[in-house]
């Protein structure tokens, strides 16, 4: 998808617009620098200051961020997304492991349902990754790997609103993830339950699937709560 050149009035509401639709349909994929002003300019053809106010524009809407002496990349993909980001980024970590219960074992429930077999070999590699992790002793790929696994039930559930929505969150889950798992000790336990919640989604059982869902979540609580008992 490329740029069209803007023609008319508001000049600077049509070069958002086209931004954002480049940004929402994966064009400008986030972590995407985005091309320099000039080069904005040209394929545009409207003058610097719309395409700096267009930019001012995006990047108060969060869609955008700019890096003084490295460029302006996409942070987010879309409105909702940065409007959920930002929430997040203010909220505690109890807040976002209530967010992920609502979300998460709902979509555990109807993956028990819905999973097909292309869903189950991705889980299967998923959880790969994390025994990879596990023996490295590497926490950041353990994280990395954890995040993939909770997408992949998400993707399973085949709802495309909750994919949708629970992308967003995304950064949010990660910092939940990672605050436990600090805790590198208690990675096998951690494994288990998940293990526990993958053959419950193959096993078509979404009564267990859910309750392994509960079993993490207030697992990471526990230990959240302990560490706060020690401060």
């Amino acid at each position: 998808m490329g740029l069209k050149r803007a023609s008319r009035t508001t000049l600077v509401e049509q070069v958002v617009a086209q931004m954002e639709l480049l940004i929402e349909s994966g064009t400008w994929p986030v972590g995407l620098r985005i091309p320099a002003e000039p080069d904005l300019v040209r394929q545009l053809g409207v003058s610097r200051n719309t395409v700096r106010e267009a930019v001012k524009s995006l990047v108060h809407a969060g869609l955008l961020i700019a890096r003084p002496g490295d460029g302006t990349y996409v942070c987010s993909s879309s409105v909702l997304g940065a409007v959920l980001l930002r929430r997040l980024r203010r909220s505690s970590i109890d807040e976002t492991l209530e967010v992920r219960f609502a979300l998460e074992q709902e979509a555990a429930r109807l993956a028990a349902v819905r999973r097909t077999a292309e869903d189950i070999e991705r889980l299967r590699r998923s959880l790969d990754e994390f025994d990879a992790a596990s023996e490295n002793k590497d926490i950041e790929g353990y994280v990395q790997a954890d995040l993939n696994l909770h997408k992949m039930i998400i993707a399973a559930a085949h709802n495309s609103v909750l994919t949708e929505l629970y992308e967003h969150i995304t950064e949010g889950v990660r910092v939940s993830i990672g605050s436990v798992l600090d805790h590198s000790v208690l990675m096998e336990p951690h494994i288990k339950i998940h293990r526990d919640l993958v053959q419950a989604i193959i096993d078509q059982d979404p009564e267990y699937a859910a309750e392994a869902v509960r079993a993490y979540i207030e697992a990471s609580r526990h230990i959240l709560q302990g560490d706060k008992r020690e401060e």
